[in-house]
């Protein structure tokens, strides 16, 4: 399949709202793809190249000065050949090696296919074809129940490799996608609700668990051997061995464990995520501070895969293998009080809210569905919109992620503290695409700088350390709760206010 075919269907995606047009385009592409090139275009389609990131910066990529191909023959396969030859480019001349190699494909690139692989290599392209729409659109091609392509993708793990399995073998290989131990599972997401009454009254009853501000890890064990992996199926066992440690101990052959991972400091008080997170993230773990396991699940136990039992039965098999000390603590309930209680207790003890489970729930991997629901306490700030970027897909022509700022009273201007484009509804964003163009002060091709005039009320879940920021700090999961017309800037927050809640460990 020739690039440009691929070119053309993100341009079409790019240019409409509408997700049947959407899947219906990518069904025929993939339709037409040879059995060896269906991985490749589904990587390329969803900005996710089958290779991962392969250490092609953007100055690399936006450098490169070469002249379009006047003709399209540049096939998808050459493209996949190149990304698989960048990592292996190391030491000595390896940057000029990398620059040469992209320099060769570029000169067999027409225009739009450079401009197209110049998004896709710095991680910009962004054309609605996300996995959702994609797996819809695989089932569409291979003329399958979109419900079982899902459920083979959440357990593969890899999207391209079902889409090439769904097209060759047909429902027969599609089903024979499982849970593999040692291969790490997409693992299932909760919606947010506003209460714990709210959650009771949406799945009835429920296992009401503390929500720990930890790390996400699922952990597989077979025989001696343990593999710990991160929400994003990164494979972490190196830096965790106390993880590994307690589930090795358990009395099992095989087990797959879904959990969180943190740290607790001298009077056993929670570190908060920050502090978590750069413990997580260094190679190993220090002593004195274990990052250590409390699990919430358990996914498959000796050969047998648990996730189509209801909840309360891969629970009552928890109990019976993990030690009290390694589970979240957790009560079965559809009392609004017990229910409450929980959340109560997980407060003090300075954890996020709770989580409340349908009782009956099966283990939907890589879903957020409304059968998980987290109750969590919410900061809110007043900010300043500095910025807008143009939105894409079904946000095309509306200005939609919002750059936030706090009021600085020691120099009269604000400090950047993140971006979101979340909790805009269809109303708000024509009314802040009208707005924002009348206050603009300068643009980019993709977005609009303003004069600080507009408060927003932002709610978010803590601040983070960043370097990426001015003020050396972040918002964490930011959405908009609604504008404030009934505020002026000079009214916002301060970056002393923000910088009072990191300290605080929020």
């Amino acid at each position: 399949m020739r690039l440009a075919d691929v070119v053309a269907t993100s341009t079409t995606l790019a240019a409409t709202r509408s997700r049947r047009t959407k899947i219906a385009e990518l069904a025929g592409l993939l339709a037409r793809a040879e059995p060896g090139e269906v991985a490749i275009v589904v990587g390329f389609l969803t900005g996710e190249p089958r290779q991962g990131k392969v250490g092609i910066g953007y100055a690399s990529v936006y450098g490169l000065d070469v002249a379009p191909a006047t003709e399209a023959t540049l096939e998808v396969v050459d493209v996949d050949r190149v990304l698989d030859r960048v990592p292996s480019l190391s030491g000595a001349g390896s940057q000029r090696s990398r620059g040469d190699l992209l320099t060769e494909l570029f000169a067999l690139a027409t225009e739009d296919e450079q401009a197209f692989l110049r998004r896709l290599l710095t991680g910009e392209l962004r054309q609605g074809a996300l996995e959702g729409v994609m797996t819809d659109a695989v089932a569409a091609a291979a003329e399958l129940d979109a419900g079982l392509v899902r459920r083979a993708v959440m357990l593969g793990g890899d999207l391209g490799q079902t889409a090439r399995i769904a097209l060759a073998q047909g429902e027969a290989g599609v089903r024979g996608v499982g849970l593999q131990v040692l291969r790490p599972v997409r693992s299932m997401l909760a919606s947010t609700a506003p209460s714990v009454e709210a959650a009771l009254g949406a799945v009835g009853e429920a296992s009401v668990e503390w929500k720990l501000d930890g790390a996400r890890i699922q952990v597989h064990r077979e025989g001696d051997r343990v593999g710990v992996f991160t929400r994003n199926l990164n494979d972490v066992t190196a830096r965790l061995p106390r993880v590994v440690e307690v589930v090795r101990a358990l009395p099992v052959r095989t087990i797959v464990l879904d959990g969180e991972a943190m740290t607790f400091d001298e009077a056993e008080r929670p570190r908060g995520f920050p502090e978590t997170m750069s413990r997580f993230g260094a190679d190993t773990a220090p002593d004195d501070v274990p990052l250590l396991p409390f699990f919430f699940d358990l996914l498959h136990l000796d050969g047998e895969d648990l996730i189509d039992l209801p909840l309360v039965e891969r629970l009552d098999a928890l109990d019976r293998l993990v030690p009290a000390p390694a589970r979240v603590p957790r009560v079965v309930t559809s009392d609004l009080a017990q229910a409450t209680a929980v959340l109560d207790e997980a407060h003090r003890l300075l954890h996020e809210g709770v989580m409340v489970k349908g009782a009956r729930s099966t283990y939907e991997a890589g879903r957020r569905g409304a059968a998980w629901l987290k109750v969590k306490r919410a900061h809110t700030l007043d900010l300043v919109v500095l910025a807008a970027e143009w939105g894409h897909g079904r946000r095309t022509g509306w200005l939609s992620n919002l750059h936030l700022g706090a009021r600085d009273p020691a120099t009269g201007g604000y400090v950047m503290l993140g971006k979101t484009f979340k909790g805009l509804t269809d109303e708000m964003l024509r009314w802040q695409t009208a707005r924002f163009l009348e206050l603009e002060e300068r643009r980019t091709a993709q977005t609009v700088y303003l004069r600080p005039e507009v408060v927003v009320e932002i709610a978010f879940d803590g601040v983070l350390p960043s370097p990426r920021y001015p003020g050396g700090m972040a918002l964490r999961f930011a959405r908009v709760k609604g504008y404030r017309s009934d505020k002026d800037p000079q009214d916002a927050d301060t970056i002393e206010t923000v910088r009072a809640i990191f300290e605080g460990g929020a």
